[in-house]
């Protein structure tokens, strides 16, 4: 809750011997998502307020909270003088030139979002206020944001003036839809309002404006959710036969795990026409993604340790994925 602890918390992760040589062997680009102030906040909507039974959180309170997590975060995170710290508040989307070959848009989906929907007496799923939940309309609120306008306008305007050959959106949360619920798993299509899909509107602008303005060779890279995913984006994903856009490689997490017990059901609900768009999916391996990028192409490595209980453990990659230029979605190398 304060300054001092998050402070500590940080100083906590700084403390680890792999993370320093990382730091000191490699370049950053980092942006925050929920837990570097507390899980799945929205703008200053703490997730308590999202809990049945849990006691209000004011807005003032939570950003007094956000305010000193964010300024904790600037004070320990590799960050360019791009982003800027201002009280509760920071600018934190930015945006990275690799010369003609790559532009790099840092999304902040986190600070200006609005609410996330289905939640309080719509959220019938246990346990409550985790932001899975069935859809119940709310999620196609036109007025729902992940980005906010000002950031929204920031990023069609870099996307649409790049010269880059490969423009990429680097951001927190799944874009792609994935419906946990399809039938006969469910009556009612279930998501994770936390991401893209609790704000359908928005993903359908931008996505949409990738379409419409033919912007090339976009590939949106993830974090999140601790399992992998290779993903076509499409324009609309309520219209049949909607265009492929742009692709989406969602990695894994290096250490955090996921629950085991929710791999079956997820491999089940992709095995449905309405998730055709899910090239790939692990949700039990740990690592990360490694990009070889040229003119011609975008390889995608996921690679995997055999296991994160151990210090020293065999890395591998498990799948590997290759975008061609000006052909957006990706294929199996």
């Amino acid at each position: 809750m304060s300054l001092d602890d998050y402070r500590a918390r940080h100083a906590q992760y700084r403390s680890d011997a792999h993370l320093q040589a990382a730091h000191a062997s490699f370049p950053f680009i980092v942006t925050w998502d929920d837990h570097e102030v507390e899980n799945n906040y929205a703008g200053l909507v703490s997730e308590d307020n999202d809990v049945p039974g849990a006691t209000l959180v004011p807005p003032e309170v939570f950003r007094r909270r956000r305010a000193n997590a964010y300024r904790a975060y600037f004070e320990h995170m590799p960050l360019g003088r791009d982003a800027v710290l201002l009280g509760a508040t920071a600018r934190l989307f930015r945006r990275f030139s690799f010369g003609r070959l790559a532009e790099i848009n840092v999304l902040d989906t986190r600070q200006f979002r609005s609410n996330q929907p289905c939640g309080g007496a719509f959220d019938q799923l246990p346990p409550a206020g985790d932001d899975v939940a069935f859809a119940c309309g709310q999620e196609r609120d036109p007025a729902a944001t992940l980005t906010g306008a000002f950031q929204e306008a920031w990023l069609q305007e870099g996307l649409a003036g790049s010269k880059a050959r490969w423009n990429v959106i680097a951001q927190q949360v799944m874009m792609a839809r994935f419906n946990f619920g399809p039938p006969p798993l469910s009556p009612v299509p279930v998501f994770n309002m936390d991401s893209w899909d609790g704000y359908v509107a928005a993903r359908n602008r931008l996505l949409g404006f990738v379409g419409e303005r033919a912007i090339p060779n976009v590939v949106v890279i993830t974090g999140d959710t601790h399992f992998s995913v290779v993903a076509d984006l499409r324009s609309d994903y309520d219209v049949a036969g909607s265009p492929t856009v742009a692709t989406e490689l969602v990695g894994t997490s290096v250490t955090s795990t996921f629950p085991a017990q929710a791999v079956a059901a997820l491999q089940a609900a992709l095995q449905h026409p309405s998730n055709g768009h899910i090239k790939f999916f692990n949700g039990v391996s740990h690592g990360y993604v490694r990009c070889d990028v040229d003119e011609q192409r975008w390889r995608a490595d996921f690679r995997v340790v055999a296991t994160v209980l151990t210090q020293s453990s065999t890395v591998e990659t498990l799948a590997t994925f290759e975008i061609a230029d000006r052909e957006p979605g990706a294929v199996p190398a």
